[in-house]
């Protein structure tokens, strides 16, 4: 049973949308600034029984009005080699995404370049050991396969990380074999994606110090961990997030991903809302966070995420671009053009037409 259901003119379908509920709403909303190039640096595709979220589904959200002209794709461990060496088994998600990028470079399904740049998984705890999974993974996918991706979040209270469809190892930012595994990124020129709730990014700083040679990514901005905690408290998270954040972007060789902000770790309370959220509601609950982010990395070391399909247990694709479009409405041009393409473009090395 397909995950969303659409038809090539982007107009919804009856159908359930099986947990991201309101992945489909707003689709009517006026979309602003339609020619504004947009590479969208952090999505997900897998297929994991009734959550499923493929090519056909993310293309379905692509056309319905930003000019969305490619993606950056974001492991999730999905499609993961059955059988072999434990470590290699990753290179079966990326011969998946390295054939999704293939049927979207054809143009048969669209202008969008999805994949055009993969963010693979690596067990960053393997040391040097990780090397034979790089090299195959460029000789896979010379021209897309930029760096990879283990979540480290880590929080005292397991459930904050209850979502989580693969649980992290325990505190991985202080494992012994991470700099290890960091130098053969570095060596090769690929990045290491970093997924951390606030409380880490002090942690993560010392990391991305001590690994200069390696380039690094925040994504999601750092979660600012606030579930169901009421205005004070969520105001209290918000000054030890910003001043981590700002901590963090003293450091040179990390940009951040602006997104994941309809995940629920924030704890704004769209995911459980009924009914559809406005790109101006998401907006004004967005801007603080989204505006802090900028200010610490500046616009050319920062890009935009949507998380989809995650961030769709929040809002609808075209609101959650809309809302970005809105906050960063006072930026120069060139700022924008920045945040929404051009810093993806350099950082990934992507050739996107």
């Amino acid at each position: 049973m397909p995950f969303l259901y659409m038809n090539w003119g982007g107009k919804p379908m009856s159908g359930k949308t099986d947990g991201f509920t309101k992945i489909r709403d707003g689709h009517d909303e006026p979309i602003l600034d339609p020619a504004m190039p947009i590479i969208d640096t952090l999505h997900h595709l897998f297929d994991r029984g009734p959550l499923r979220f493929m090519l056909e589904d993310y293309l379905a959200c692509a056309s319905l009005g930003h000019n969305i002209i490619g993606s950056v794709y974001v492991e999730t461990q999905a499609m993961m080699r059955a059988d072999g060496p434990r470590a290699l088994r990753p290179l079966g998600e990326i011969e998946f995404a390295t054939g999704v990028a293939a049927m979207a470079a054809s143009g048969v399904y669209g202008s969008c370049r999805v994949a055009a740049g993969i963010v693979g998984y690596a067990d960053m705890t393997l040391g040097d050991d990780i090397a034979p999974l790089l090299d195959r993974a460029m000789a896979m996918a010379p021209e897309r396969f930029q760096g990879v991706r283990q979540i480290a979040l880590a929080h005292p209270d397991p459930n904050v990380l209850r979502f989580l469809t693969n649980r992290p190892p325990a505190d991985l930012l202080k494992h012994p074999a991470l700099p290890h595994a960091l130098r053969q990124l570095g060596l090769r020129g690929l990045s290491f994606e970093a997924t951390v709730l606030h409380h880490q990014m002090p942690e993560l700083a010392g990391v991305v110090a001590r690994n200069d040679g390696t380039s690094f990514v925040l994504s999601h901005m750092g979660l600012a961990t606030a579930p169901g905690t009421g205005p004070q408290a969520r105001a209290e998270v918000f000054d030890i997030w910003r001043d981590n954040l700002r901590g963090l972007a003293r450091q040179p060789n990390i940009v951040c991903k602006i997104g994941g902000l309809g995940t629920s770790y924030w704890g704004f309370g769209f995911n459980t809302r009924p009914g559809p959220v406005t790109s101006e509601e998401l907006a004004e609950t967005w801007k603080p966070y989204i505006e802090t982010a900028i200010e610490a990395f500046g616009p050319d070391r920062c890009m935009m995420e949507s998380d989809y399909p995650n961030d769709g247990r929040s809002c609808g694709f075209v609101p959650l671009w809309n809302a970005y479009k809105r906050v960063v409405g006072s930026h120069s041009a060139a700022e924008q053009a920045a945040l929404f393409h051009g810093t993806a473009r350099r950082f990934y090395r992507l050739d996107i037409p």
